[in-house]
């Protein structure tokens, strides 16, 4: 690619002063606008991206950031010490928006996630009658539900959790999408087992979409188990697979739901776990919580954020234009081009390695051309706009996309 004196300056700093925990496609942005972005140089950009999903709403959304700046000018943070007059509003929004009894508030995924593991342990404790400490959670090979110490001990990437150790207990991994194996461990484990934490397409692992029923199937092996079936819909929820939830697809209402990413539209680190009070309530005051977690300014943007996405049919934007996108990509003949796979606006392609060329050559392909990708696992581009683009620019990009995959014949 590429790269202008002015954006390597930037690169540089970054390089200079930040850790080395990331590794950028070397485009360095500075505004962003419904589905698209500019660089510092002002060159435009599809972004295909939407910050792993934290973007459904668009860049910028006016009312997501007009919400932002009215509470700015009133009282952004307080604590739980005290109550303020935007949280119970903001909880009773999400009661009324997903039919859940209660909400607990949180900033980031991984600490939503972390929130649903705890809930899970005091549940099989205080109701289920597990004995102290032998509390057993089921997950997935392949999953990515965050970078904490006890997530990353859950992961079967060696690039997520080796030098971390040593690593939590109580965690038992089976391969994704197989039902035999989830029975098998019911069978073995089933009195200390208090959840099965899942995610209902695996996006980091390069959109892995399960069998249809796999989610009504684990979710029945559960309730026959008596334990929680875990949703993590922080990449997948909130419109982006065609429905509010992914497992709505299947008509499952999880027994805990991780939500966060696209809660605030990208204007703020939002996530949030939803259960029903039988579930919730085992934790206690002072047993859990967050400085920031439901703070004013997050719940404003979240409001505002949710709203949007039912007000401008984004859920139904997403079923319509991702068939419509897979069929357009099912398309592109290129030896490069080895299989197109996803739900909703979330897709990805799987590359075939050809003459050298990788994803990760397509991806500086398709940015030199305008359009923002970023490869997973070596050979997978995701592929997840914002759920606000129409049809004429999923057109346009679709074209980016097949004449970037051509040059590199």
């Amino acid at each position: 690619m590429k790269i202008t004196e002015k954006a390597q300056a930037y690169i540089d700093l970054e390089n200079k002063y930040g850790a080395h925990n990331y590794h950028p496609l070397e485009v360095v942005l500075s505004k962003g606008k419904g589905a698209f972005v500019w660089d510092v140089d002002g060159k435009k950009y599809f972004d295909f991206l939407s910050a792993y999903s934290a973007v459904n709403q668009g860049h910028c959304h006016p009312k997501i950031t007009q919400a932002l700046k009215d509470q700015a000018d009133k009282i952004c943070l307080t604590s739980r010490a005290f109550y303020n007059d935007s949280l119970g509003e903001y909880e009773e929004f999400m009661h009324k928006y997903f039919g859940y009894d209660k909400m607990l508030p949180m900033n980031s995924g991984a600490e939503a996630v972390e929130t649903a593991l705890k809930l899970a342990r005091r549940w099989g404790y205080d109701v289920k009658g597990v004995n102290e400490n032998e509390a057993i959670i089921i997950v997935c090979e392949g999953n990515f539900h965050g970078r904490t110490i006890s997530i990353v001990s859950m992961s079967s990437d060696p690039s997520a959790f080796k030098g971390y150790g040593p690593y939590t207990p109580g965690f038992i991994q089976i391969p994704y999408n197989d039902i035999d194996a989830l029975n098998k461990v019911f069978e073995q484990h089933s009195k200390d087992i208090v959840g099965f934490i899942a995610e209902p397409i695996q996006g980091e692992a390069g959109v892995n979409v399960p069998d249809e029923g796999y989610i009504k199937q684990a979710y029945d092996i559960c309730k026959k188990n008596n334990a929680l079936f875990i949703a993590d819909e922080v990449q997948t929820g909130i419109a982006r697979t065609g429905k509010m939830l992914c497992c709505d697809h299947e008509n499952v209402r999880p027994d805990i739901v991780v939500l966060g990413k696209a809660i605030s539209g990208g204007v703020l680190p939002v996530s949030a776990v939803l259960a029903d009070d039988h579930i919730m309530l085992t934790i206690k005051p002072g047993e859990h919580g967050s400085t920031f977690g439901g703070f004013p300014l997050a719940c404003k943007v979240a409001i505002a954020a949710l709203t949007v996405i039912k007000e401008e049919h984004m859920m139904e934007n997403a079923q319509e234009l991702g068939k419509f996108f897979r069929e357009e990509l099912s398309k592109i003949e290129s030896p490069l081009l080895k299989l197109v796979r996803g739900k909703g606006l979330l897709n990805a392609i799987i590359i075939e390695p050809f003459n050298g060329k990788t994803a990760w050559n397509v991806c500086e392909e398709m940015a030199e051309r305008g359009l923002l990708a970023k490869p997973t696992h070596e050979h997978i581009i995701r592929l997840a706009p914002p759920l606000c683009i129409t049809k004429e620019e999923l057109i346009e990009a679709v074209n980016i996309i097949r004449d970037s995959l051509k040059s590199l014949e």
